[in-house]
């Protein structure tokens, strides 16, 4: 069995179609995405017992809130730690793990709702199938880079786009399932987290077991790896623990961090915020239709900008997200005291884009600046800003609106502070992508270090010499 999971044994032939592996990844992120859309359990799992309304033995909002957010921290941890187990096991393993995880931790939640215990949910999909989205969610990024090193934005932005489109078929087809089960003595939640959790473990392990790695020294066919004239792309490589001591990797953190901060409160807030501040306008379902396009745009902007980031490069287009975003922000609170819906609908629709942007491009912005070799490992211990984002963003959208209604403001202007805090938070991100530089040259790897190569190019092309004069390619 471990043979099966060897590297190895997922090599590629040289003649293999490199348009095979995006399904494979798809396929993984198309299911994790379903964190999006845990919501949609919230209300019914308030009446477990209590069957058509809640019972005061029911658990509360407050208590299932931490499902969500337990399963964020651990995602950021598990990538953290795990994204250096990838580069030594290969992707073909970290997926199947992932698999169990995320699938498992179903089955453990719908134990828990049986038996009435909270902590097993907060186990189960919180903790187990946290570390299933960590997992699953770094494991397709460095090999897709690897089969696309002519076009890295868009190969990732394939990827994660099936994160950010998770939840449009996660949210449909729990409601749809749990429709089916519910029963008089029954909310249908055991038997939905049962089957969903079957589900995708079979369609991650099919990820999984169609996964495959681009042999040593292969290249797209007719394609030469460049000669390096931009700066802030290298062909070299930085160790993924040397990374840790590069001022970029923090100036990237921060910057991640920051974008998502700014736009993951908004995401968690956004039906609530649009009905108030268009009070007696917005109907709920309009509300939710809000939502679901926020959620289409989060989704086509992670394969939109990754792929206009490999014409702009990664730094330009960041100072896009940052610079556009800070303007739309700050320009929302006058649209909504104009009462123009369909303005505000559109300038939240463009933030959520460069939202969902900034997840698909930072994986190519790192293999940029630390090349490919470990760019998985590398780009799960940045996941952490995310997690630190899911924390941060609501606190500020939701505390800071609390405290505007408490000193007397109407909710429809409880969110224009907010809003010009986000705009502010963008302004920091762009300073701190206007200081990000290639890596000093003694961060990388030398020659005599490499004990196997990446596949992406051959072994006379990593010499001790300053990148810039790297000029040769294969024949």
């Amino acid at each position: 069995m471990p043979g099966f999971f060897s590297k190895q044994r997922i090599t590629a032939s040289p003649d293999y179609n490199r348009w095979l592996v995006p399904p494979a990844a798809l396929s993984v992120h198309l299911c994790i995405g379903q964190a999006y859309a845990f919501s949609v359990f919230n209300e019914p799992l308030t009446r477990v017992i209590g069957g058509s309304a809640s019972s005061p033995d029911d658990w509360k909002l407050t208590e299932l809130g931490w499902i969500f957010s337990l399963a964020i921290v651990f995602l950021g941890i598990s990538a953290a730690f795990g994204g250096k187990w990838l580069e030594k096991v290969g992707p073909r393993l970290t997926m199947f793990v992932a698999a169990c995880c995320f699938g498992g931790g179903f089955l453990i939640s719908a134990f828990g709702v049986f038996l009435h215990q909270i902590w097993l949910l907060y186990l189960g999909y919180g903790v187990i199938g946290g570390i299933g989205l960590g997992l699953g969610y770094v494991s397709p990024v460095s090999t897709l880079i690897k089969w696309f090193p002519d076009r890295r934005g868009m190969a990732t932005g394939m990827a994660i786009m099936g994160f950010g489109g998770g939840a449009m078929i996660g949210a449909p087809l729990s409601v749809l399932l749990m429709d089916y089960f519910q029963s008089t003595v029954s909310v249908g939640v055991i038997e939905t987290f049962s089957v969903m959790g079957g589900l995708y473990f079979l369609s991650m392990t099919i990820g999984a077991l169609t996964i495959r790695t681009p042999p040593e020294d292969w290249r797209p066919e007719g394609w030469k790896p460049p000669v390096l004239r931009n700066k802030m792309i290298t062909h070299r490589h930085v160790h993924i623990d040397q990374a840790l001591k590069t001022p970029q990797f923090y100036l990237l953190w921060l910057v991640l961090c920051l974008n998502v901060t700014a736009g993951i409160g908004v995401l968690g807030q956004a039906s609530v915020m649009i009905q108030e501040i268009f009070k007696g306008l917005v109907t709920p379902a309009a509300a939710a239709g809000f939502v679901g396009l926020l959620s289409l745009f989060n989704m086509g902007g992670r394969f939109f900008w990754s792929t206009v980031s490999d014409y702009i490069g990664r730094k330009s287009t960041y100072f896009v997200f940052f610079a556009v975003g800070a303007g739309l922000y700050a320009v929302v609170p006058s649209v909504g005291m104009a009462g123009n819906i369909a303005l505000f609908i559109l300038l939240y629709a463009v933030i959520l884009s460069m939202y969902g942007g900034g997840f698909s491009s930072i994986p190519a912005y790192l293999a940029d600046i630390f090349g490919t070799r470990y760019i998985g490992g590398i780009h799960g211990r940045l996941l952490t800003a995310w997690s630190t984002a899911g924390v941060l963003g609501p606190v500020l959208v939701n505390y800071i609106r609390e405290f505007q209604i408490a000193q007397g403001i109407a909710k429809t202007d409880a969110y224009n502070v907010t809003m010009y805090i986000m705009a502010g938070i963008l302004l920091l991100g762009f300073l701190c992508n206007l200081l990000i530089k290639p890596v000093h040259e003694k961060h990388y790897m030398q020659h005599d270090e490499f004990d196997e190569l990446d596949g992406a190019y051959p072994l006379d092309e990593y010499r001790n010499t300053n990148p810039s004069t790297l000029t040769k390619t294969a024949s």
